[in-house]
């Protein structure tokens, strides 16, 4: 089977051509639409029509190369950057270009055979451009309140008007994101399933809707909280060396940054929040890790109303 790995960057992609015997064939096309139709057209020259497809999550910008192949019945693979990583380490790969990472990739796909990407819906996709929007938004927002602080005169009314923008700019996202979501029947009923979990609110809620709307794209809950990096990472070795157990952060840094708040409010201002770091609390935990276990906890429950399609029920978490 031909396997093609593809290395996504803003403007261009580094596309290798794995053929049968091993051997790699080598294009660059743009990241756009004719840069698709020439991948597809030079992926016929070598009669590899619909080879397995893989690439990195490289922020946003596999999403459409992706949606693009896959819509043309190709079976694409998205994976995490750090497999490549490891993967060329374990190979002793010590050149890094483009074009090395291209083969690198279409070598992992030949061998390791990942699991196929599950394109999300299109009102998933619109969601979470708005999430990602919103946040950039909100960034923006409070780098200007920290120059506003040391800005001269000469400057200060144009960071004021530029904040007073974003507060309307961001007002008006907050309630472009609810309607979506009020007006998709499946969106709707997913986030008042989220609703009734205590810690969870209107920000959050559209956040983890962006990215598990869907739950049949993970086999697990273990695997949507590897999903966000939230999972513990052991670190031990023979007989002396026995580190603490850390949060792993492979996975998805909006998700975790997005849930550390709702953490904190669950823990200390809900019910079953506080009984859980009660518990805790009582082992010895510190209070960090206690948040970051809170906010493991959140996407373990999240993910199973979702995928049971039952409200939460508090009894299920008073032990």
């Amino acid at each position: 089977m031909f396997n093609l790995g593809i290395d996504v960057a803003k403007a261009k992609l580094d596309c290798a051509l794995r053929l049968p015997n091993g051997k790699h064939r080598n294009k660059v096309v743009e990241n756009n639409h004719k840069g698709f139709v020439a991948l597809s057209e030079w992926l016929l020259k070598h009669d590899a029509g619909s080879p397995r497809v893989c690439m990195e999550a490289t922020g946003t910008y596999w999403e459409r190369v992706a949606e693009y192949l896959a819509g043309r019945g190709m079976l694409v693979s998205v994976i995490n950057p750090a497999q490549i990583k490891a993967f060329g380490a374990s190979r002793l790969v010590r050149t890094k270009t483009d074009k090395v990472d291209a083969q690198l990739i279409a070598d992992f796909a030949h061998e390791r055979q990942p699991e196929p990407w599950l394109a999300p819906s299109p009102a998933e996709q619109a969601l979470r451009a708005m999430v990602l929007r919103l946040e950039a938004l909100q960034t923006m927002r409070q780098q200007e309140c920290n120059r506003l602080d040391v800005a001269r005169e000469a400057v200060r009314q144009g960071i004021v008007d530029h904040i007073t923008w974003l507060d309307g700019q961001i007002k008006e996202l907050i309630q472009a994101i609810k309607r979506h979501i009020d007006d998709d029947p499946d969106l709707r009923g997913k986030s008042e399933l989220l609703d009734t979990i205590p810690g969870l609110g209107e920000r959050s809620i559209p956040v983890l809707l962006s990215y598990y709307a869907n739950p049949e794209r993970f086999d697990s809950a273990k695997q949507a909280v590897a999903f966000a990096g939230l999972d513990p990472r052991q670190h031990e070795s023979g007989s002396s060396v026995r580190g603490k157990p850390r949060m792993s952060k492979v996975g998805h840094s909006f998700l975790r940054k997005a849930l550390y708040m709702p953490a904190m409010v669950t823990v200390y201002r809900t019910a079953w929040g506080k009984r859980f770091g009660k518990r805790l609390s009582a082992a010895g935990k510190a209070p960090k890790l206690i948040i970051g276990a809170m906010m493991r906890k959140l996407v373990h429950v999240a993910f199973g109303v979702l995928r049971s399609g039952k409200i939460f029920d508090p009894a299920l978490h008073v032990a």
